[in-house]
């Protein structure tokens, strides 16, 4: 019997570079994403193929996790060593994986680890709810592949419901599927591709969550708290009155971070009463917002992403929008009115490539709508 599973991918109109610090976020699920066909094999073999990238992948399923081998199969790699953290594996799969949108910004990482989360525990007569797959999912990126990321990304690709933002509290787990206002205008996801798909700066991931705990660690010190280690400090273990207080002491590099974090947390309160309320007009103004924090405060954003940022400031028919993802390459989404769908595009292309004629080939526009979590169909 073949098995399929649909891993959706992800945007985050709000919430940016906050989870990894237990701060508040929201997103959506999206009707593109990962799919991936299997068969349950006889033997401890797992064999894939993927329609995106070269080569395949080969492992044993049932022997100890080794270290990365650098390529694709690294992630199916990950899945295998969370889970044989918790449960004995036996029993492999073949399978073809694909994804339906360029690599970059959406969480396809996080997509593709859900659905071998999911594809092995399947074949292994494992029962998993969504969270745990979630969780599952999120300790094979951070402990196995290296990105210290949070749970934003497995969070609304495993929980994610159509026409619902998910609101994710990062530091209690706690999280909220709150349905479209009835009042609410129609609205579609915009995804404007840059078409840059290897960055320099992509390494600086790490390195902000590294400033993020030391702005935290810096304010605990003028305040004389107990220091925890460097791993166990976060930003929302700080009042924001404690770091208004040596705001002006702090380098301002880790100042900025902080800035950041505090911002944005207010910005996702706002931007849930927003959604809340069907004010489209002013959840498109706070996800700007948010980007701006992001490229002033946060430092993130490669020039084509910014240039696609300030070509959606000035496009008709776009309610608000900021990077996707870390922000350092990949692309920006937008909350977009469906009716200008056509003039948005051509608009957007025109000024993006402008400005950038090298991506003409790779530059692309899709336009998308919330779905449903990850899924066998």
């Amino acid at each position: 019997m073949q098995y399929h599973i649909f891993s959706p991918y992800r945007v985050c109109p709000l919430g940016a570079h906050v989870d990894h610090q237990k701060g508040l976020v929201t997103g959506f699920a999206i009707d593109k994403g990962v799919d991936l066909w299997f068969d349950v094999r006889e033997d401890t073999r797992v064999e894939l193929h993927s329609e995106t990238f070269t080569g395949d992948v080969s492992f044993d399923i049932a022997t100890p996790a080794l270290v990365k081998q650098g390529d694709w199969g690294d992630y199916a790699r990950g899945a295998k060593y969370a889970l044989q953290k918790r449960f004995k594996l036996r029993t492999g799969i073949s399978g073809v994986i694909k994804g339906s949108l360029p690599v970059g910004g959406l969480s396809s990482s996080a997509a593709v680890l859900i659905a071998y989360v999911m594809a092995f525990a399947r074949a292994n007569n494992i029962s998993l709810e969504p969270f745990e797959v979630m969780k599952i999912a999120s300790e094979a990126e951070r402990e196995y592949i290296g990105l210290n990321n949070g749970l934003l990304d497995q969070a609304c690709i495993a929980l994610g419901k159509k026409d619902h933002l998910l609101m994710l509290d990062c530091e209690s787990n706690e999280y909220r599927l709150i349905p479209k206002n009835p009042q609410m205008p129609d609205f579609e996801l915009g995804i404007f591709f840059s078409g840059l798909t290897r960055s320099l700066m992509s390494s600086d991931y790490n390195l902000r969550v590294t400033e993020c705990k030391t702005a935290a660690w810096i304010v605990q010190a003028y305040e004389n708290v107990p220091l925890k280690t460097h791993d166990r400090t976060f930003l929302r273990d700080v009042p924001e009155s404690m770091y208004k207080r040596h705001r002006d002491e702090m380098p301002p590099r880790f100042a900025r971070r902080a800035e950041h974090f505090f911002g944005e947390h207010k910005r996702v309160r706002e931007g849930i009463t927003a959604w809340e309320t069907g004010n489209l007009e002013w959840l498109g103004s706070l996800s700007k917002a948010s980007c701006e924090s992001s490229i002033h405060n946060y430092e993130c954003g490669s020039p084509e992403l910014i240039a696609i940022y300030e070509a959606m400031l000035t496009t008709d028919g776009i309610y608000g929008g900021r990077f996707s993802g870390a922000g350092f390459k990949g692309a920006c989404i937008a909350l977009v009115d469906p009716s200008k769908k056509e003039s948005i595009a051509k608009e957007i292309t025109d000024k993006y490539l402008s400005r950038f004629p090298q991506y003409k080939n790779t530059f692309r526009i899709d336009f998308c709508k919330s779905d449903d979590g990850a899924r066998f169909l």
